[in-house]
């Protein structure tokens, strides 16, 4: 099992570009399954969670051609099984984003439950019952979700009683070949869902209210789609972890391929710190530059919510950043009961954080000190090596194949801008 050993201390300089969004990619690549003909995606991240449901679309028998770094040809035609099993599932919970393609493209589908991070539950019931309301039979035998709908899913009023992002985006392809009009109400607004809604539109399909939190779609009863060569967006999560890379070492780093929109609650936050940034936008290229603050780093407040708020994603990258601000920091969870994880593992390096229920008051500035720790999910990872790079001497990060599910050449992009992080064996 592979770990990262960082050598902390070191002031980074330099660019990285910026990859393709995970969370925009996979709903993208579940749509496949609703075209008429082979889906050509660019910018597709080269990460273990892309893999993994390309593992799975070709197990469901669809054909996947590489033509280069992002460059893939998925041509789902050939799909004949719509059955989605457990040893693939239970890697990710993404894997549930197959449940609505299916199921309209089909009739019928068997989903497995699903796995990834332990962050807390994230119930697969909101799904469950917009399929059921669309007119889809589902009953829940042996650890899979198996649904039936032998006439054809119809339209309907969805109304969630919680905002969800992978559950807007199964509804919406589901809605897509259903018959009839649905309307989507408390619908997610993340970038990742609007993209979604775009790359359908643009297939002519009839979707209104795409940003809003009432999505409006017309289905085309069966009938598959022509979908147009997609780029994936950039990743706002990878740009805000970069921009917390570069605001705890207090260094100038330019990141590459962003969109300012997306991570408009990210800098914003890094401005409330004393940091100042510059956008630079191009024909070709847009980018962010963050520049060293020349003043002690001010403590803040976060509470995450659902975008256009503060991500829960970003979470554990600030609280690193937290424990070299001065003063007390305080970070409210709202979103997932076990988020706080990596406390115990921050607390091993020296940070000084209290947990109070679902609020967390970190309390600097902390000398960091290296240690080895062991990453609990996807972000916390990358929580870990933040706090890694200031921390003094060597620190190990263990069982980084969580990192490794949601960032492209973390350790590359960080020894180019002049850290010190290898990747070794146990």
């Amino acid at each position: 099992m592979d770990y990262l050993e960082i050598e902390g201390g070191n002031t980074l300089h330099g660019s990285v570009r910026i990859s393709g969004a995970k969370n925009a990619a996979l709903p993208l690549l579940a749509l496949s399954l609703l075209s008429r003909q082979p889906m050509e995606f660019y910018n597709l991240p080269e990460v273990a969670d892309i893999n993994t449901f390309i593992r799975l679309l070709t197990m469901l028998g669809a054909n996947i051609t590489t033509e280069g770094k992002g460059h893939r040809i998925i041509d789902t035609t050939s799909v004949n099984d719509t059955k989605a099993v457990y040893d693939i599932v239970r890697k990710m919970r993404a894997s549930i984003l197959v449940l609505g393609p299916l199921l309209t493209r089909f009739g019928h589908c068997e989903v497995s439950l699903p796995g990834g991070c332990a962050i807390g539950a994230r119930p697969v019931d909101l799904h469950i019952k917009a399929m059921q309301k669309l007119g889809a039979n589902i009953e829940v035998q042996g650890g899979y979700i198996i649904a039936h709908a032998k006439d054809g899913l119809k339209g309907a009023d969805i109304v969630f009683d919680k905002i969800t992002v992978t559950g807007t985006s199964n509804v919406v392809m589901a809605a897509a070949l259903a018959k009839g009009k649905t309307r989507i109400i408390n619908a997610a607004k993340e970038p990742e869902v609007v993209q979604l809604c775009q790359i359908l539109q643009e297939s002519g399909l009839q979707i209104q209210g795409i940003g809003t939190s009432e999505i409006i779609i017309e289905g085309t009863g069966g009938e598959l789609l022509d979908l147009k060569p997609t780029r994936v967006i950039p990743d706002r999560i990878e740009a805000g972890t970069y921009l917390c890379i570069g605001a705890i070492t207090n260094s100038q780093i330019t990141l590459h391929d962003v969109c300012e929109d997306h991570i408009e609650s990210i800098v914003l936050k890094l401005h409330e710190i004393g940091f100042e940034t510059e956008f630079c936008s191009s024909d070709t290229n847009k980018a962010i530059t963050i520049y060293p603050c020349k003043t002690p780093l001010k403590a803040f407040r976060i509470t995450t919510t659902e975008y256009p708020g503060f991500p829960t994603d970003m979470q554990a990258q600030f609280m690193a950043l937290s424990t070299q601000c001065n003063g007390s920091s305080f970070i409210k969870e709202t979103l997932f009961e076990n988020r706080f994880m990596h406390v115990n593992e921050l607390q091993r390096l020296g940070a000084n954080i209290a947990i109070d229920g679902n609020v967390a008051q970190i309390n600097g500035k902390s000398e960091l000190i290296g240690a080895d720790v062991m990453a609990t999910d996807l972000r916390a990872s990358s929580a870990l090596v933040l706090a890694a790079l200031v921390a003094k001497g060597i620190t190990r990060v263990h069982r980084i194949y969580h990192l490794d599910r949601g960032y492209e050449q973390l350790e590359v992009k960080l020894n180019s801008l002049g850290a010190k992080i290898r990747r070794l064996s146990e």
